[in-house]
């Protein structure tokens, strides 16, 4: 959920070049029927709001049209630096990064318990919900609740004997088209050399992984931090850029608009992919489809899909 952009998009170019049937979704229909595109046999879309009240309504035909699900990745996700503290702001990042997370982490549960199979849910949330930071109020709180929410739907599928795993992934700055060009973030990160931690965390079904080591690092510190100190500092999340700086910036972003192809990251053939028999002759080998490899998942076509393997992934957000 979230394939429009970024770390979604990626992800679900990655996947599809690997094989897997991938159910795109997010608002951009454009960047949608694009990537259905360059993977006609691949990708299967829709077009989708968190905000909808009907969006969960939505994901189920989607996984209907795949012929199921083996991951749910969400990637949505809005965010502002408010230190005006906009309510409009405030309360359009917990819409979106809240109730829209709920409403879709709930559908694919959901779907799975029905199903009793096996299933994973993943989800991009920030390595600002492991404390609050002022001039990310809402955004930083919205993803404390995120990542306490997975937390207790990992604890409830052990409740009700569920094989549903949870991947809490927790970026730091990653350049995309969510961040502000005209200011300047620390220790940012390109979208390629993300992507490949997110992409790994996803394979491995690790429980929880702050992308990259250096804010990894970051976040282990802070996290030693009292509060009574840590609410006496004054983090600024970005500074102005210098000309040189804003110079760079451009660039950069004018490749976000024509991204570069997807990085090279080892991606399983999908889960439920039928084995090759010993006994198969070379001719019946060579009919088999061939299958490939890197990232989130997004829509595709009306046909039906070539194998029974089939993630449903979200576009990325850039995280703080």
């Amino acid at each position: 959920m979230g394939a429009t952009s970024g770390i979604g998009l990626r992800v679900a170019e990655i996947f599809a070049k690997a094989g897997w049937h991938v159910g795109a979704a997010g608002r951009k229909e454009k960047v949608l029927r694009k990537l259905q595109s360059d993977f006609p046999d691949r990708i299967r879309y829709a077009q989708i709001n968190v905000d909808d009240p009907d969006a969960g309504t939505h994901l189920r035909d989607l996984i209907s049209r795949l012929g199921g699900m083996d991951i749910y990745f969400h990637v949505a996700g809005i965010g502002y630096e408010n230190e005006a503290l906009t309510t409009d702001h405030d309360t359009a990042t917990a819409q979106t990064n809240v109730v829209g997370f709920t409403r879709m982490i709930d559908t694919a549960y959901r779907y799975f318990r029905s199903h009793g199979k096996r299933g994973r849910i993943a989800a991009i949330t920030s390595v600002a919900g492991t404390n609050g930071i002022g001039e990310l109020a809402s955004y930083s709180a919205s993803k404390k609740y995120q990542q306490t929410y997975l937390t207790a739907l990992d604890q409830l599928s052990r409740m009700q004997g569920l094989d549903i795993s949870f991947t809490d992934i927790r970026p730091g700055w990653i350049r995309t088209p969510l961040l502000n060009p005209d200011r300047i973030y620390p220790m940012t990160m390109s979208l390629d050399h993300a992507v490949v931690g997110i992409v790994r965390a996803i394979i491995a079904r690790k429980r929880v992984c702050v992308v990259d080591w250096k804010w990894n690092l970051l976040v282990g510190a802070w996290k030693l931090v009292p509060n009574r100190i840590w609410e006496r500092l004054p983090i600024h999340v970005s500074a102005s850029a210098t000309p040189f700086e804003d110079k760079i910036a451009s660039k950069i972003e004018a490749k976000l608009q024509k991204p570069a192809a997807p990085a090279a990251v080892a991606v399983p053939q999908p889960l439920t992919a039928e084995p090759e028999r010993k006994d198969e002759t070379k001719a019946e080998t060579a009919s088999k489809p061939a299958t490939a490899s890197n990232a989130q998942t997004i829509p595709g076509t009306e046909s039906e899909p070539e194998t029974e393997a089939k993630p449903v992934a979200t576009s990325t957000e850039n995280p703080a």
